[in-house]
């Protein structure tokens, strides 16, 4: 077992403290160093927060090493292996001071740091990626501009889930009766996705959708989503859905709706694993990695507009025997997989520690 320092978001609801419990049930000693949290007055701060996102960090970056140096000078003991999860935070200054560590470096992003989608949030990280003796990406163009970009060495893997979060309820009876529905969409509005455009033509189609996020009173068809929308819970409605209502409402509802983030060139999501193992019955939009991941009409189900997606969806809906028979092949397969985040993380550090080819 290796010591391991993690350098991550430490917020209970963040999937960055789910894979460092993760690190930690695989027998690993974890020591969390949260940078999120250290520089949250700034970070959470409505004008500053805009700011530094937008200039990739880089006002912060001198704070950020004195910061880091003095914290490392005080822990007791030496890691083994450091994982740095996102990175945004971390430039070059910041990784000089942790190869003084003489361990390996490892960076895992689930994000597309190499892609247009967020603007400059990602500056640093780019500049720092030479200095990473390991960076665990999860699309093939990340892989490539990675490797463009000086990385010594890129491993590719699934997106995941967490074997203990999202653990289904033990039936469905246990689930609320307010996290119930026929078909949920469980997502954040974004302006340029044109995620409401596609559900509006679900409704109009005769789909009885429910949505679970934050951020959709600024869509500009709020006015006929509203009476579909439930926020992440009854009473809170403008954070994101988490714990155990997220897994209430994936189990809870009959059909899943998996929608991609075009700008971040998803080709899965999170979702795409989290829903089957959450006893979920997914419904994404066809592409390549779906299509590795489940058989279609056994597993899952795929479509390539909203018009094709309405289809699948009434005629699920029609069909319980149906529906619940690729409910329960997805669940098995999705374990089948091995794209927990257990299994993820431990093939990420064998990876970075040289034990594994």
């Amino acid at each position: 077992m290796a010591n391991v320092l993690y350098i991550g978001n430490g917020s209970r609801s963040s999937t960055s403290s789910h894979r460092f419990a993760a690190i930690q049930r695989l027998g690993h000693s974890v020591t969390m160093v949260d940078l999120f949290h250290a520089f949250r007055d700034t970070l959470d701060s409505r004008w500053l927060g805009r700011i530094h996102y937008r200039t990739g960090y880089r006002l912060l970056q001198s704070q950020i090493a004195s910061w880091l140096s003095n914290t490392l000078e005080s822990s007791p003991g030496k890691p083994d292996v450091v994982w740095v999860d996102s990175g945004e935070l971390l430039g070059p200054k910041s990784l000089k001071i942790l190869k003084k560590l003489n361990c390996p470096l490892l960076l895992y992003n689930v994000d597309d740091p190499t892609g247009k989608r967020d603007g400059r949030r990602f500056d640093s990280l780019i500049n720092a990626i030479p200095f990473y003796d390991l960076v665990a990406v999860v699309r093939k163009e990340t892989e490539q501009e990675c490797k463009a970009l000086n990385a010594k060495r890129v491993l590719r893997v699934y997106r995941s889930y967490d074997e203990v979060q999202h653990n289904p309820f033990p039936s469905v009876a246990e689930i609320p009766e307010n996290f119930r529905s026929e078909v949920a969409f469980i997502g954040t509005w974004m302006r340029y996705e044109k995620r409401d455009e596609f559900l509006l033509e679900l409704i109009s189609q005769g789909v009885p959708v429910t949505i679970w996020g934050p951020r959709w009173q600024n869509s500009p068809f709020f006015s006929q989503l509203e009476s579909h929308w439930r926020g992440p819970s009854p009473s809170v409605r403008d954070t994101t859905l988490s714990g155990r209502d997220y897994v209430a409402a994936i189990q809870g509802a009959k059909i899943c709706i998996g929608l991609l983030s075009k700008g971040n060139r998803d080709l899965h999501t999170q979702r795409s694993l989290e829903v089957p193992f959450c006893g979920g019955l997914l419904c994404a939009e066809r592409t390549t990695e779906h299509q590795e991941m489940y058989k279609e009409g056994q597993e899952a189900v795929f479509w390539s507009d909203a018009a094709e997606c309405a289809r699948v969806c009434k005629q699920l809906l029609a069909d319980e025997i149906l529906r619940e028979n690729i409910r329960t092949s997805g669940m098995r397969r999705v374990r089948s997989l091995k794209t927990g985040n257990e299994d993820v993380a431990n093939e990420i550090i064998m990876t970075a520690l040289g034990k594994k080819s």
